[in-house]
């Protein structure tokens, strides 16, 4: 347990290939996973996730025994728990995962549709949310771009509400590096901006979205830089219709990408039976 929790730290994922999952849900939706660690309680509510052979710990050893199967599983105690979590009330549920960052080149295989770039987003909350959503959307990819956070952040999967596992995820420290490859995997470019030449509304109804697509976002604080506005093939702004001045990053991802989700599948589904296009 204690290799788990130095798991905590970004340097200690990087150099292992591996990190934390805690949550019911989370862990239920994880791949890749090594060992579990559950409370007796959680062990008890939720059979589902480590089953009849629960290996049970004599102290003051270690308290890991590996039962049978392929993935240890072991019970902890609440302070153990405590010790793991990163919240103030853990439910008891914690599993040791390989990384999941599959690398820019996988991340854009095949032919993707709509992909999301965040460049240089560094709150972790945001873009955990911002991939669950991208998961409800149905995009292909989410790329973590420039000096981004860690996807394998704990707050971050929190966030992701498993959708982390969901689809391909990949971390790249360029971000001129991650748009041109998303230009060779045959997306258009779409920047978010509060001053975006295209209304998103307007652009929904005129079929302007339905065009297979890269939408970057950029950081609360800081947005898109200029060079990346520049260099978009268009500029993209939520229109406020109220009196708030601005969205926060999730929710603004979330608008865009329903947008580009909803324009896609309506035109699907207006065309006649048997005369969708191959690439829809």
């Amino acid at each position: 347990m204690v290799a788990a929790r130095k798991l905590h730290r970004r340097a200690e994922r990087a150099a292992t290939g591996r990190f934390l999952v805690a949550g019911v849900q989370a862990v239920r939706a994880a791949t890749g996973v090594r060992e579990l660690f559950l409370t007796a309680e959680a062990a008890a509510r939720y059979p589902d996730l480590g089953g009849p052979e629960i290996s049970r710990p004599d102290p003051p050893g270690p308290g890991r025994v590996a039962a049978p199967g392929p993935r240890p599983v072991s019970l902890i105690t609440e302070r153990a728990a405590a010790a793991l979590s990163e919240t103030v009330t853990p439910q008891g549920v914690f599993a040791v995962c390989e990384t999941v960052d599959v690398g820019l080149a996988a991340a854009l295989a095949g032919a993707p549709r709509l992909v999301v770039v965040l460049a240089g987003v560094s709150d972790p909350g945001n873009a955990g949310t911002v991939i669950r959503v991208a998961d409800a959307a149905g995009a292909d990819a989410v790329l973590l771009a420039g000096d981004a956070v860690d996807p394998h952040n704990g707050k971050c999967v929190r966030a992701s509400a498993g959708s982390l596992f969901h689809l391909p995820i990949a971390t790249h420290r360029s971000v001129p590096e991650v748009v041109a490859a998303c230009r060779d995997a045959g997306l258009r470019v779409l920047a978010t901006a509060a001053t975006g030449r295209l209304d998103l509304a307007r652009a929904a109804c005129s079929g302007a979205l339905r065009a297979p697509a890269a939408w970057l976002f950029g950081s609360e604080a800081h947005g898109l830089g200029a060079d990346l506005l520049a260099g978009a093939d268009e500029t993209v702004r939520v229109p406020i219709y109220g009196r708030a001045e601005s969205l926060n990053l999730a929710t603004a991802a979330a608008v865009c990408l329903y947008a580009a989700a909803t324009a896609r599948h309506a035109a699907s589904a207006a065309m006649p039976s048997g005369m969708l296009r191959a690439d829809e």
